[in-house]
């Protein structure tokens, strides 16, 4: 479940809301049972509120999608990706710190 300001994308959706949108998006790829994922959840929310209006900040469920996670080469969650102007320009893999995750958006803006 997304927190406010927080975009779930699906596997259909995936084209029109992350690689077609005007802003640079990070998308955390996650799943209910893990672990690390839920650690990860409260940074991402922060991370959300804080780049409101520079940054897209989306979730994707890899139970419920499988075509996206497995175009990106996703093999362990959780997994952020930041893309800009619809190309993937970083991967980040496992649980991260929240100063790691802004000093790559910051290198976006």
């Amino acid at each position: 479940m997304a927190a406010v300001g927080i975009a779930e994308v699906s596997d259909a959706t995936f084209e029109q809301e992350v690689l077609q949108s005007n802003q640079p998006v990070l998308v955390d790829f996650w799943a209910t049972w893990c672990g690390p994922c839920r650690a990860l959840a409260p940074t991402v929310d922060e991370v959300a509120t804080e780049y409101s209006g520079r940054v897209k900040v989306a979730k994707m469920d890899v139970d419920h999608n499988q075509a996206t996670p497995m175009r990106y080469n996703i093999r362990g969650i959780p997994t952020l990706l930041l893309f800009k102007d619809g190309k993937l320009v970083e991967q980040m893999v496992g649980l991260r710190r929240k100063d790691e995750i802004v000093e790559a958006l910051t290198r976006l803006l």
